[in-house]
């Protein structure tokens, strides 16, 4: 049995970028020393999200960041034979995006800018255009940021292309629109969590979300990082306040046990989708947010 020890991270992680890399310092260590081989960190990690979704403004968006700059190269440092996926805001060519990569010690292992993208967030961010798995070394892996994991078929993209972890990095918060009293009634809160446990069942793999934790501006993120097994069970979970989510299993055992009787990727029908379909009238509200 290869047991892989997965941590899903629920924290509150702002602005200030250096402040936020003495902070990982510890976390990373903490997962190292208890022998976490993937430790999935928020959306938006390293200087944190934007702090309005229906009018995001142009003063108070966070610092753009390049793939082989030195916070990254921090992050390697730190991590050695951890695997650790984190999210930032990248600059390339002239945009930014909403981007999540995986890293170790020995270098860049996958890379993912947002496509779905909520509201008003098209304000401050371009949108990404795939989705692809990558090899790791806890197995194959697909990343997805925030509301990526709303639409089935971004998942179901990385499973057909092989992944059997997806690490699912968000800056979710609670409804801006329709607020609750108590996280437990929101709407989003609720959302949340089904898609966690949906998208990890649809496609039989296992789905390690993180999620900012705290107030930025107008947004109270909900936290509610878990570990999913392939049956869309609940491994592990921790709540609104910032803490870790940690599952060990052996992920191609448990990934094979779930497809033995149903495997619900051989099973597609493919011919009878019409995935190329224009959304029904009415179904685009621009500006429109949860």
């Amino acid at each position: 049995m290869a047991l892989t020890r997965i941590g899903a991270v629920a924290g509150h992680f702002g602005r200030d970028v250096d402040r936020t890399l003495a902070k990982l310092a510890g976390i990373v260590a903490a997962a190292r020393r208890d022998g976490l081989d993937l430790l999935v960190l928020p959306g938006a990690t390293l200087g944190g999200y934007i702090p309005d979704l229906r009018h995001p403004g142009r003063d108070d968006l966070p610092p753009v960041l390049a793939l082989d700059g030195p916070e990254l190269a921090a992050l390697r440092r730190m991590a050695g034979p951890l695997t650790l996926c984190v999210g930032f805001c990248e600059e390339a060519d002239g945009r930014r995006y909403n981007t999540a990569v995986c890293l170790s010690g020995d270098g860049l292992l996958g890379h993912h800018r947002k496509v779905h993208q909520p509201a008003g967030e098209h304000f401050a961010y371009a949108a990404g255009d795939r989705f692809a798995a990558f090899d790791t070394p806890v197995g194959r892996l697909g990343l997805l940021v925030d509301y990526d994991k709303t639409f089935p078929e971004s998942t179901r993209t990385l499973a057909l292309d092989g992944a059997r972890v997806v690490a699912a990095l968000s800056a979710w918060p609670a409804s801006v629109t329709d607020r609750a009293a108590r996280i437990t009634e929101d709407r989003q809160s609720r959302l949340f969590d089904l898609y966690d446990a949906a998208r990890a069942a649809e496609n039989q793999v296992v789905l390690a979300s993180a999620n900012q934790t705290g107030v930025l501006g107008d947004l109270r993120f909900l936290g509610q990082a878990k570990v999913v097994g392939p049956g869309g069970d609940v491994l592990a979970r921790t709540w609104s306040k910032g803490a870790l989510a940690r599952a060990d299993l052996d992920v191609d055992a448990e990934v094979d046990r779930a497809r033995r009787v149903l495997s619900h990727l051989a099973e597609r029908r493919p011919a009878a989708y019409r995935l190329d379909a224009p959304a029904p009238p009415g179904a685009a509200v621009p500006g429109a947010t949860g």
